[in-house]
């Protein structure tokens, strides 16, 4: 059975949170409450020094645990322990980062751990270095229905702009990941596709993810009380069944001009994905100039971070491959015990 980690990405407001329930359900699967410490421990790696020095480690640790920014409260499990299991495990970034939800598995019995966060998808090669063994499952949905429930966000403070931006940017990504990783890790599926046939969609998703499918993965409503802090009230729907009741509801949702907008921006992304246009007039000029503009400025931004992280990875303090699972170790050439049939230990014996 695998012990890959899974990560669950998608644009915002795409049924992620529902995903992860589903996939939390599964007796071998744990995937926590968002956390927020991963991707900001990657990049600050060169404050905390060489990790293969215990001390270095333990300052990691203290810091993962210790800091509000983290959400490791809500992972609920011992500080101190996880501060010693850090300690006395391998001395590269991935592996303190993964014992952290390693030990949230540990905490259901379950051998496997995910994480989900959208804006992964976008981060996928920095996943891909920390956890070199890890599957990714994008879920797509309809960008209109996206851009309305964003708008709808207590925390989304930007327009409307920036959201049919960020359905883009997760579509395109999506895109180069398809052609790029291979078939065993990375996989997608849409979003009215499970909600309309669960059991189907997690059968499928179950085989990617090489793991025997158990029906609770289709009613996930138990989890929601685990996985889902109850501050997240804009999470409410998924303490209840799989519903399509949302598919198709921008249509009541977004104004005319944003319909038309998304249409128009989103067209040939929507069409390929397999979601019909409505057919709406050609958005105003000013509207698709602002777009545009939004777009150029956030694809600018991200490649002026992926500049610095390349120029970092020249400067690393220590190794950040995590060494946890039984693949990983074998990527980084570690030695793996034989794992022999009966027949030939008896012979041995």
């Amino acid at each position: 059975m695998s012990d890959r980690p899974i990560f669950v990405v998608g644009c915002p407001r795409s049924g992620t949170t529902m995903l992860q329930l589903m996939l939390h359900s599964h007796p071998r699967i744990a995937v926590p409450p968002e956390t927020r410490f991963l991707v900001p421990v990657y990049h600050r790696r060169r404050s905390f020094g060489d990790l293969r020095v215990e001390e270095r480690r333990r300052a990691l640790a203290e810091w993962i645990a210790g800091d509000r920014s983290t959400k490791f409260r809500e992972l609920k499990i011992d500080r101190e322990d996880f501060v010693q299991q850090v300690v006395d495990g391998p001395g590269t970034l991935g592996s303190v980062l993964g014992t952290t939800f390693r030990m949230y598995a540990d905490r259901f019995d379950k051998a496997r751990w995910g994480d989900k966060r959208p804006s992964y998808v976008k981060q996928v090669d920095i996943l891909l270095r920390l956890f070199p063994d890890a599957q990714f499952i994008h879920l797509i949905r309809d960008g209109r229905d996206c851009v309305s429930s964003l708008k709808e966000m207590p925390w989304y403070t930007l327009d409307s702009f920036h959201a049919i931006s960020t359905w883009a940017e997760a579509i395109d990504a999506g895109n180069r990941l398809r052609r790029m990783l291979p078939e065993d890790t990375y996989y997608e599926l849409r979003y009215e596709d499970l909600t309309d046939d669960p059991a189907t969609e997690m059968k499928k998703l179950c085989h990617f993810l090489d793991e025997d499918f158990d029906p609770s993965t289709v009613s996930p409503r138990e989890a929601a009380t685990v996985a889902v802090p109850a501050h997240k009230v804009w999470h409410s729907n998924t303490h209840g069944e799989v519903t399509r009741a949302r598919v198709g509801s921008w249509a009541k949702r977004l104004e005319d001009w944003e319909i038309s907008l998304c249409e128009q921006v989103l067209g040939d992304r929507l069409e390929a994905n397999g979601y019909e246009l409505s057919g709406a007039p050609a958005a105003a000029k000013e509207h698709l100039v602002t777009c545009h503009k939004t777009m150029q400025k956030r694809r600018a931004n991200r490649m002026r971070k992926m500049v610095r992280d390349r120029i970092n990875r020249l400067r690393e303090p220590s190794p950040v491959a995590a060494l946890l699972t039984s693949k990983q170790q074998l990527l980084a050439g570690i030695p793996q015990p034989r794992n022999e049939s009966p027949e030939l230990a008896q012979r041995a014996r």
